[in-house]
């Protein structure tokens, strides 16, 4: 379990090592020299029905409707019944060994380019993909004249052409094959690690296996939607397109329910349940869609129109209703001080942000903008999904451990219950056994004082006193066996603990301490309340014999806390190792020479009786405080 927060480490390093590197890879033709164009030509064909020659048209050729265009413009609206736009751009003076031009953003689903008199590219498509990269070699004799461009026009950005430059041709095959392996590098780093995390769930704890798959399954999600978005493959492999598309679809139906299952097992269902039932309906939606989509395979996309509804303009829709509900589920959970909500939050509004911020500029430049900065803020929100597992692994194995030592205390605590009750048992059966032999034998004894010699008198006091102190451990083997419920009632702390005071105060004074009490008023416990006074008896007692030789103090103070009358009992005396305080309370165990700790015994007995606790903070040469808590019960 220890390694789990350890890979997921790794993998957040990983995706930061992406980032350096990708942003460090070249995407700008600053390096190369090239002649950039900044304005071009535009006309809409509307006479256009399909040109089979090698040359543009006459039409083309000297029309007077050409339009003149930069990056910044939009083309003319378009003519009813027009499917064909040309682009026309001039050829500067071409100075390198090998001239070429590079169009780095060209959106026409079929495209044809020219000059005047011969044809230079032919693409034709058979999905539905209208951006283009064209890298298109010159020869020296066409400095002077122009590229015509004839697109097909089958949506809102057709006809537009961006980034062109003119240059040698190897800076720019150099430029045109790496602008766009960025985006290649990150889907591909997002594959491989939603791979690797595939392969470490054979591996893990069954437990553990719902939330890792469901990350696993956004990981690979997102890293195809980064792939399959790029245009480089589109470039490299145009005949892998459709695929390409396929794979897009895909991924993006996949993503949702993933993302939503793995909302719901960290954070779980939501208000009522509310992310529960969307990740099942999205999860049935996602399964209607891969329908959809093999449907639209095998009619030859006869059908696009309501596919591109279902599965688009629909599905956008869910995933907004989706990422607002999930935002609003963890804005309630932050509110509540949950530090992975807050960590969920921070990476959404990342992602959200970036998001946002580029649809505003998409639009406001009329769709000039390609989206570029979501797949960044995809990777910080993908980082802090990683961040919330890895720091629910951590909790969870601390939880593990947390439960190991409680059932270890709860086994100790069985144990020491168990030997408890058979010392008990024992001790009543020898108690009983043993006492009414002692009290004979003492009345022997007494007889036998009155008729001896005043030198035999003084062994017969000290065998009395002996058997005093034995019939004083018979009585603590009884309290220890039956600590007695008899006569229970509300007892005043503060009166209990005078009494206390004036008895044992005689026997500070010769120890050469004090007992000082600082004691809360109306503070009432409920118990018997000689058990009471034996029981701190026996503890103060204990405090009083540890006392140092000068200036020795036991402080006792009584308060009320959370519904509880807690009382601590401090002396300034040798106090005890470790060692020593886990085996107080033990049966026969004792510091001092003639004990034999059943007075300890009795007290924890007693104030477990009392549904008490008692526990005892001890450092060698500091003192010892013992702290024992009893329900408040009222007068």
């Amino acid at each position: 379990m220890r390694t789990l927060p350890k890979m997921l480490a790794i993998l957040v390093a990983l995706l930061a090592v992406v980032f350096v590197c990708v942003e460090a890879f070249p995407r700008t033709k600053s390096e190369a020299e090239t002649v950039l164009v900044e304005d071009w030509h535009f006309l809409w064909d509307p006479g256009d029905s399909g040109n089979a020659a090698d040359t543009p048209p006459d039409r083309v050729l000297h029309s007077a409707d050409w339009i003149s265009m930069n990056e910044e413009a939009m083309p003319p609206s378009r003519p009813e019944g027009a499917a064909w736009a040309w682009v026309r751009i001039d050829i500067p003076q071409l100075g390198w060994a090998i001239p070429a031009v590079l169009v780095e953003k060209a959106y026409g689903r079929n495209i044809v380019a020219y000059t005047e008199y011969r044809e230079l590219f032919d693409s034709h498509r058979q999905y539905r993909y209208s951006m283009n990269e064209l890298l298109l070699p010159l020869r020296a004799e066409d400095a002077g004249g122009s590229i015509y461009l004839r697109m097909q026009v089958t949506e809102g950005r057709a006809g537009i052409v961006q980034h062109v430059a003119f240059g040698n041709f190897y800076d720019l095959l150099t430029l045109y094959l790496t602008r766009d392996m960025l985006d290649i590098m990150l889907g591909g780093s997002f594959v491989l690690i939603g791979l690797v995390m595939l392969v470490c769930a054979l591996f893990l704890n069954r437990d553990y296996l719902r939330p890792w798959m469901s990350l696993v399954f956004i990981i690979l999600s997102i890293g195809t939607l980064v792939v399959s978005y790029s245009p480089f493959l589109f470039t490299l492999y145009p005949e892998y397109g459709g695929i390409l598309q396929r794979l897009f679809d895909v991924a993006l139906f996949t993503l949702l329910p993933a993302f939503l299952y793995f909302f719901q097992t960290i954070f779980g269902k939501g208000y009522k349940n509310s992310i529960a039932y969307l990740g099942r309906f999205q999860l049935m939606y996602s399964a209607f869609c891969m329908l959809l989509l093999v449907l639209n395979v095998l009619t030859g996309e006869r059908y696009f129109p309501v596919y591109y509804l279902l599965t688009t303009t629909v599905l956008g829709v869910l995933m907004l209703v989706e990422l607002l509900t999930m935002l609003v589920c963890s804005v309630i959970y932050s509110l509540r001080r949950n530090k992975d909500a807050l960590i969920f939050n921070g990476g959404l509004a990342i992602f959200a942000g970036a998001g946002m911020i580029e649809l505003i500029v998409f639009y406001a430049s009329g769709q000039h903008y390609d989206l570029y900065w979501w797949k960044w803020g995809m990777v910080a929100f993908v980082i802090s999904l990683i961040i919330v597992l890895g720091r629910r692994f951590v909790e969870t194995h601390n939880q593990v451990l947390e439960y190991s030592k409680r059932l270890e205390m709860f086994n100790n605590e069985l144990q020491h219950a168990e030997k408890m009750e058979i010392i008990s048992e024992l001790a009543a059966s020898v108690a009983h056994e043993v006492r009414n032999p002692l009290q004979v034998t003492r009345g022997f004894l007494q007889l036998l004082g009155e008729r001896s010699a005043v030198s035999e008198k003084a062994y017969i006091g000290m065998a009395l006193e002996e058997l005093d102190r034995a019939s004083g451990i018979i009585t603590d083997f009884l309290t220890f066996a039956k600590p007695g419920a008899e006569n229970i009632k509300i007892m005043s702390i503060d009166e209990e603990f005078r009494h206390i005071e004036g008895v044992l105060t005689p026997l500070a004074s010769i120890h050469h301490g004090q007992i000082a009490l600082d004691l809360e008023p109306d503070l009432y416990v409920k118990g018997n309340s000689s058990k009471f006074k034996q029981a701190f008896i026996n503890m103060i007692k204990n405090s009083i014999e540890a006392l140092p030789s000068e200036d020795g103090r036991i402080d006792v103070r009584a308060s009320r806390e959370n519904g509880q009358v807690v009382i601590r009992i401090r002396d300034n005396g040798l106090g005890m190792a470790p060692e020593e305080l886990k085996r107080l309370g033990e049966p026969y165990f004792s510091n001092k020479t003639k004990g034999t700790g059943l007075g300890l015994m009795v007290t924890f007995r007693i104030v477990e009786a009392m549904q008490g606790t008692l526990t005892f903070d001890s450092k060698k040469g500091a003192g010892t405080e013992a702290t024992v808590r009893f329900p408040e019960a009222s007068e």
